[in-house]
């Protein structure tokens, strides 16, 4: 599945537009490599996502293409999460 879908269907980002600018600005990363929007992700990946001042690290669970708003936060585990100053 390509990234920016995936931040989209897991509700990481609220649209995929976002999702895709923030990914073509460098500011994900996908197993500690620059990840463009169209990077395809699978169960294991780890992605670190700088937004704001806000930096998270997730592991990836599931991929899937449709999820329901409750349970999209089942297709991923944060590691750690920080605030930039």
């Amino acid at each position: 599945m390509r990234l920016d879908k995936f931040l989209k269907v897991s509700r990481i980002f609220k649209r995929r537009t976002i999702a895709k600018e923030v990914a073509g600005h460098d500011k994900i990363l996908l197993n500690g490599r620059p990840a463009k929007p169209s990077s395809n992700v699978k169960e294991g990946d780890i992605l670190e996502i700088t937004y704001g001042n806000h930096v998270f690290t997730a592991k990836i669970l599931t991929v899937a293409e449709f999820m329901a708003k409750d349970s999209a936060s089942s297709m991923y585990e944060i590691i750690t999460e920080s605030h930039k100053e």
